[in-house]
């Protein structure tokens, strides 16, 4: 005879787990309906790799407990899981984990494949937003893929680089809106670039070459990776971030907020003068295509066309400028310009030094290279990695910060190269080895003009754009 004590209980056990597979089923589609008005859509279905491709190297990924792994191989590219599918304007989030210094990874968006490249073994290039677990801590920055490098490094944010956490799963968050792109991690703003380069383009999870063997099989984690295309609604930065623009003459809406513009509108010479003179040059400068240019001369300093300075006067302030020179080039950003001393040549100040450090003997004069590219001219030497530093015809981006304190910082790529502080005691040091020594108070004045030097070279500037600092 049956105990009915124990078939009460059987039954109300299997009625128990029939209530709880329908409250779970519920509850699975109202988050399914949840998600669906809310307008994402999940890009990995944690079971296979359905909608998704691996290309170039030959690094592994696989499906673990709901996530996506990428295992670390030797001696091979860098290896991509690309959606098959192309997105244009999107909001991207994920979540990803490294666990070794040796694991740098990266997000693709709108990345770029050609199937053909490299003798048919195909080739990724495009903007990828990178996982950085070394020292350096770019995590977050935006690195161009075999193709423009660095276009955000996290010099330019510094207060991001702690954002990344080694060994935790990080959240990340995209948007590729229009021509903007901007990055968060762990809920913290980290980079904001303007360029139009791509419209459309992969989405892609990177697991990077690595050329020791005792790093093979490390691994890149990835889950909850979930895509909206419609009804975007961004999200806007709060901070005080730095924003890295590659069109012309353009700020952001969160740079106006910020006290950010532009000291050249990319149409005429309004702001700007001739050094000693009240008008611009007749001749010489010119303005076109959202471009300003001095053209070439004779190579002399400012003796041909002259130098031009702003209009106004500026104490703390950050400077941002786009340059490029012509082989052999040289020329300069001069700030703290009085215009007092009535001496001949170009006017007297601090300067970072624009010059082709390859083909200009200017380079191998001074003490120790301190007049060469993004140098403070014959006083301090930039410290610069050649992988940041672009050549004759290619534009680079230059900016000095003068604080309120007087400490001064030149970057060069968005790479911190310098730092000093006007007035003290290791700068006047440094005036007295100079050329600058028969200057008084050289560089220390509580204002001053910001200059373009005519040097006898071509140069062209452009994205001129100024923030006072208090």
């Amino acid at each position: 005879m049956k105990n009915p004590k124990k078939t009460e209980i059987r039954v109300n056990h299997n009625l128990f787990s029939l209530m709880l597979s329908s409250l779970i089923v519920l509850f699975s589609c109202e988050q399914s309906g949840s998600e669906e008005k809310g307008g994402w859509k999940p890009l990995f279905n944690e079971k296979d790799l359905t909608g998704w491709k691996t290309v170039m190297g030959a690094a592994e990924f696989e499906i673990e407990d709901g996530m996506i792994v990428g295992y670390a191989k030797a001696n091979t590219p860098n290896t991509f899981l690309v959606t098959e599918e192309e997105y244009s304007d999107f909001i991207l989030e994920l979540d990803l984990k490294i666990e070794d210094l040796s694991s740098n990874s990266g997000v693709m968006v709108r990345g770029q494949y050609d199937a053909d490249a490299r003798d048919g073994s195909g080739l990724v290039f495009g903007y990828q937003i990178e996982a950085d677990p070394t020292e350096r801590a770019w995590s977050g920055g935006l690195y161009d893929e075999a193709r423009r490098g660095w276009l955000y490094p996290l010099d330019l944010n510094p207060e991001a680089k702690s954002a990344f956490k080694m060994n935790e799963w990080n959240t990340y968050r995209i948007e590729a809106i229009g021509n903007e792109i901007k990055t968060w991690i762990n809920g913290k703003e980290v980079s904001y670039v303007l360029d139009d380069m791509d419209s459309k383009g992969h989405i892609g999870l990177q697991v990077h070459s690595i050329n020791n063997a005792a790093d093979e099989g490390n691994k890149t984690y990835f889950r909850n990776i979930r895509v909206k295309t419609e009804n975007l609604d961004p999200k806007p930065f709060k901070g005080d971030v730095f924003v890295v623009s590659t069109l012309k003459n353009k700020l952001a809406d969160l740079e106006k907020e910020k006290g950010w513009r532009l000291l050249f509108n990319g149409e005429n010479s309004d702001g700007w003068k001739a050094a000693y003179k009240e008008e611009f040059p007749s001749d010489g400068w010119v303005v076109n295509d959202g471009i300003l240019t001095i053209k070439a001369s004779d190579g002399s300093e400012s003796m041909t066309y002259g130098d031009i300075v702003t209009e106004e006067k500026f104490s703390a302030f950050d400077l941002a400028f786009d340059f490029k020179f012509t082989e052999g080039a040289n020329s300069g950003v001069k700030y703290f310009v009085t215009l007092g001393e009535n001496n001949v040549g170009s006017a007297i100040g601090l300067e970072y030094q624009i010059l082709d450090d390859k083909n200009h003997p200017d380079a191998k004069m001074g003490r120790d290279g301190n007049r060469t590219l993004a140098s403070l001219y014959d006083l301090i030497t930039a410290d610069k990695n050649p992988r940041f530093v672009k050549g004759p015809g290619e534009w680079n981006k230059g900016r000095l910060v003068v604080k309120p304190d007087n400490t001064v910082t030149h970057y060069l790529n968005g790479v911190k190269v310098l730092e000093y502080k006007r007035g003290s005691e290791e700068f006047r040091e440094k005036v007295a080895q100079s050329k600058y020594k028969i200057w008084e108070n050289f560089g220390e004045a509580e204002e001053g003009h910001i200059l373009l030097q005519d040097h006898g070279d071509e140069v062209h500037f452009k994205n001129i754009k100024i923030k006072t600092l208090k």
